[in-house]
């Protein structure tokens, strides 16, 4: 029983996942999710929806949030960028995607 080649590459980790491009992907994607959810919180019959798109809000921030704060320990993105996107997207996610447009490029690059 040798040892056999896998399909999955243990050495790719979360640092080949996690780079400046996803996570500005991921951050415009939680905006576009927030402005949907204040879309269907103004129209009135729409409960499910809230439900729904609160959910994917509330979730997506926890999850940003995470990946921020382990992108900042990777020096991936700037801390000021994570303060857009931990203490603030939590209210309006719209600041951090701005703060990821400003940046333009990766921390790494500079």
């Amino acid at each position: 029983m040798g040892a056999e080649k896998s399909d999955v590459d243990f050495e790719a980790g979360p640092s080949s996942v996690l780079t400046f491009d996803h996570l500005k992907k991921a951050s415009f994607t939680h905006s576009v999710i927030y402005l949907t959810l204040l879309a269907v919180w103004l129209i009135p019959g729409l409960h499910t929806f809230e439900f729904v798109f609160g959910l994917a809000h509330g979730l997506g921030w926890i999850a940003m949030s995470i990946a921020c704060l382990y992108a900042v320990r990777r020096k991936v993105i700037s801390m000021r960028i994570a303060v857009a996107v931990v203490v603030i997207g939590g209210i309006g996610p719209f600041v951090g995607s701005y703060e990821f447009a400003r940046a333009r490029r990766p921390m790494a690059a500079r």
